[in-house]
């Protein structure tokens, strides 16, 4: 006699299926409103023949006649007919593909997340290029399922975290999955013929790891080993999600057929030999030669172990070489899981303490009742996983996403981002990152000035006509509205943004201009005109303290000099609105001073008036008028008037700089 459906229950039964390399297994619940899912009903089936190879269907008509076979079965017993059912996709389909990219930016910029999620992106789609590049003729397509960060570099140096950091060139080392088409078209097909809709579909390692670890348990850097008849599927947990996915081609086959060549058996009998070996501690079993055999599962365990510690090291090798370090735990289910000393053996590999490896039967599921003698064991732990998927997901297997008024297909085995659209449509990331214009070159003074040029506008994100950002959770049916980054705009100066003709000093209250005249490609310039590629700008510019003293005429010796209201006693730089004060320190002696002429020098970095009779003053004259003692020699005597050698006889001009030294 069938379950008794209320109306509700019909509302809420959930079928799921499991469909592996060597059985399916089907089971159908109900979920009720405290939400605990009651087992129902089960049925598992071998395949007749080898339908299915490494997880993937080979011979559809062969699945569907066993996938029938198991629906009948569950209609039998429910009393009721099934039309909609939960699927996994085989988590040994996934390829990944580990690549570098590094991309040269403005080091003015400041590193921001748009900036870093376009970086990703880029990586992303130089790793499904390579997926597709090595794809064998005719395959099918891949999705991006997930991928995980390895590393960011800043200027080709390892960095934690990249935002907030600027520099002039970035890259990320990632990790990314895929999942071929071809797994999920041929899984379809096999429910269309047997009349079944697809409510959910999921991928075999989330859908374990949804009943095998509790959620405040996925935070840690686990490993989920799921080992199966053909391949042992391991998938890598972090933060809360998993980042990696990886495969053995080694798996409970490599022992059943050890246990065969060992002791002359044929397949069928090692394989039940082999699921003995953990419940019994004796076994009889006669050879195909008809010899009989009694002995301990330790003594047959000794016999295969050099395969046993195989099948550990290379389940060993793959987490650390997905997860560059032993993981926190590792959980192990599938048939093959129980295969005695197994779980200590991956422990000492990793180097972890043989507690942290565990086998995960159903006696570890939450909210789950009744789950019967059958599904008692490590076997079961996927398909109860694809039904509590299934519950949990208000998501369809597929989302159709609008992009710039283009639809989308995406299969929703994750919370879909914005950015998963875009690597999926092939959009280019650098697109998302606005360029700065062009840099004006011109020259000024004889030297190359170079303006950059704008920045210009990010990229906006729009879903449902919001705005929005990489990180965006997408729904069905969500349309989402992309405008590229625009370049920034070339700089178009005017004169004035070059040459600061309005810097001035007050001299005792006037104003005066510190540049005097401008001459643009020759030609003297008065008005704010517009500056064009590689122009010449020349200008004078009174520069220090000891050029305006010179340019006014004004004596140092006979005044004190302030700016700013400080007394100054050397030379030094002039800076915009400086004020400067002259103030006579002692009244001129018009008789002394009459027919005399004067010069100002700076001499040793002093400013001196000089006063003198004759017509001309002459480099040898100074020595009249420093205290520079000659007849001590000290080295080689420099003599050097505006930075070149002087001659002794050499007339000097007001405004000249004097060096005098001894050089040794």
């Amino acid at each position: 006699m069938g379950y008794k459906f209320s109306n509700i229950d019909k509302e809420r039964v959930i079928f799921s299926l499991d469909i592996g390399t060597r059985t399916v297994i089907g089971l159908v619940g109900v979920c009720d409103e405290k939400g605990i899912f009651k087992i129902i009903a089960s049925e598992i089936r071998e395949h007749e023949e080898r339908s299915m190879y490494d997880g993937q269907i080979h011979d559809i008509n062969g699945v569907a006649k066993i996938v029938k076979e198991v629906k009948q079965s569950l209609e039998s017993k429910i009393g009721k007919e099934l039309d909609k059912v939960a699927i996994a996709a085989a988590g040994r389909a996934l390829k990944t593909c580990r690549v570098r990219v590094d991309r040269d930016i403005d080091i003015g910029t400041e590193i921001d997340k748009t900036i870093i999620e376009s970086l990703e992106m880029e990586a992303m789609q130089k790793a499904q290029e390579l997926i597709e590049t090595n794809k064998v003729i005719g395959e099918s397509k891949y999705y991006c399922v997930g991928y995980t960060v390895v590393n960011y570099y800043l200027d080709d140096n390892f960095i934690e975290n990249l935002e907030g950091h600027r520099g002039s060139k970035i890259g990320v080392d990632l990790l990314a999955t895929f999942l071929p088409h071809v797994v999920v078209d041929s899984l379809y097909t096999v429910m269309n013929r047997v009349n079944l809709e697809v409510i959910n579909i999921t991928l075999e390692p989330i859908a374990a790891i949804n009943v095998a670890i509790k959620k405040n348990l996925r935070l840690l850097n686990l490993a989920l080993v799921d080992i199966g008849a053909g391949t042992s599927d391991i998938a890598i947990t972090k933060d809360g999600t998993i980042v990696a996915y990886a495969m053995t081609s080694i798996a409970g086959d490599e022992i059943t057929e050890q246990i065969a060549k060992t002791y002359l058996l044929d397949y069928d009998a090692a394989e039940k030999l082999k699921i003995n070996l953990n419940k019994e501690t004796k076994h009889k079993f006669t050879d195909i030669v008809g010899i009989e055999h009694e002995l301990t599962s330790e003594e047959i365990l000794d016999s295969i172990i050099e395969t046993i510690e195989n099948l550990a090291k290379e389940i060993a090798k793959r987490i650390l070489e997905y997860n560059d370090k032993s993981p926190s735990a590792v959980f192990l289910i599938g048939g093959g899981s129980n295969i005695p000393r197994l779980p200590e053996l991956i422990a000492n590999f990793l180097g972890l303490p043989k507690e942290r490896v565990v086998i995960r039967d159903t006696s570890s599921i939450e909210n789950v009742e009744g789950i019967p003698e059958e599904l008692n064991g490590p076997h079961a732990i996927t398909p109860i996983g694809i039904a509590i998927t299934a519950i949990q997901s208000k998501y369809k297997d597929f989302l159709e996403i609008i992009v710039n008024g283009k639809k989308v297909k995406l299969l929703n085995s994750k919370r879909v981002k914005v950015s998963d659209v875009l690597v999926l449509i092939g959009y280019n990331p650098r697109n998302l990152i606005p360029k700065r214009g062009d840099n004006f070159k011109c020259f000024i003074n004889g030297k190359e000035k170079i303006i950059k040029g704008e920045i210009g506008e990010p990229a906006k994100i729009f879903v449902n006509r919001k705005p929005a950002n990489l990180e965006y959770k997408l729904d069905n049916g969500d349309e989402i509205i992309l405008k590229a980054a625009t370049k920034g705009k070339k700089a178009v100066p005017r004169l004035y943004d070059l040459v600061n003709v309005n810097k001035c000093v007050f001299l005792n209250g006037e104003k005066m201009n510190l540049i005097k005249k401008v001459i643009v490609n020759g030609k003297s310039i008065d008005d704010n005109v517009i500056i064009n590629e590689n122009d010449e700008i020349v200008y004078d510019e009174i520069k220090t303290l000891f050029e305006l003293l010179v340019e006014h005429n004004i004596n140092t010796e006979e005044n004190e000099i302030f700016i700013n209201g400080n007394k100054v006693s050397g030379d030094c730089e002039l800076k915009n609105n400086d004020e400067i004060s002259v103030e006579i320190k002692k009244e001129k002696d018009a008789e002394k001073n009459s027919g005399h002429n004067t010069i100002t020098l700076k001499i040793n970095g002093e400013v001196k008036v000089i006063s003198y009779e004759k017509d001309s003053f002459i480099f040898v004259d100074i020595f009249d008028y420093i205290d520079f003692d000659l007849s001590k020699p000290m080295g080689m005597l420099k003599l050097e008037v505006n930075g070149k050698k002087a001659e002794l006889m050499q007339e000097l001009k007001n405004g000249d700089i004097i060096n005098i030294y001894w050089a040794k």
